[in-house]
């Protein structure tokens, strides 16, 4: 495994496709930074379990893997705002890291998140905070984004010192705007540039 190319993973829940795009974004900026990127999300949970989701879904990115997590140099870990919480789905699979945390497999990687609502003051920066626990207790070193960016201060829609975020509206409609465009690709930049760092 040390002989593996250093890669971040950007790792996301979404279900009306806006944090979906923020990945994209933000792998964007990893690259820019010449770190290479895996995309991975994880499946939607049911109360009542009829049959099992695929391994591999119909379309769009792939199932996040232990292993996955376990081999990255880095990690973005967005998730829509769910009350100003993080969405079940993500919380689920964070809950079957176990082993990872016992082999301390993530300690001292950089991490940082992201999120999406659907009004302004929807609970993004609390979603931004509630997804840091599980990344304290696996040991990883958390990124937010710094006032060096010009957006962070000037927006007038998403964007935080905790880690980028967007206003989807109360229908889930309105795309991203340049602001937050430009503050996901920074973050991923910064995660990439940090990376890089660390794997010379």
């Amino acid at each position: 495994m040390k002989n593996m190319q250093p890669y971040v993973l950007v790792l996301y829940y979404s279900k009306y496709g806006s944090t979906k795009e923020m990945a994209h974004l933000i792998a964007n900026g990893v690259e820019l930074a010449g770190i290479a990127v895996k995309i991975r999300t994880v499946p939607h949970l049911s109360t009542v379990v009829k049959e099992a989701e695929a391994s591999i879904p119909e379309e769009g990115d792939i199932y996040c893997t232990l292993d996955d997590l376990q081999n990255c140099s880095g990690l973005a870990l967005g998730s829509p705002t769910r009350f100003g919480n993080m969405a079940s789905e993500m919380k689920y699979f964070w809950d079957q890291t176990t082993s990872l945390w016992l082999n301390g497999a993530l300690h001292n990687k950089p991490a940082c998140v992201f999120t999406s609502s659907g009004s302004m003051h929807g609970g993004q920066e609390s979603t931004l905070l509630s997804m840091l626990p599980p990344l304290f207790h696996h040991g990883m070193m958390i990124l937010g984004l710094t006032n060096a960016e010009p957006a962070l201060s000037n927006t007038k829609t998403g964007g935080t010192p905790y880690g980028a975020s967007h206003v989807s509206g109360p229908r889930h409609d309105l795309s991203l705007s340049q602001d937050e465009k430009l503050l996901c690709e920074a973050q991923g930049k910064r995660l990439g540039e940090v990376v890089k760092k660390m794997s010379s």
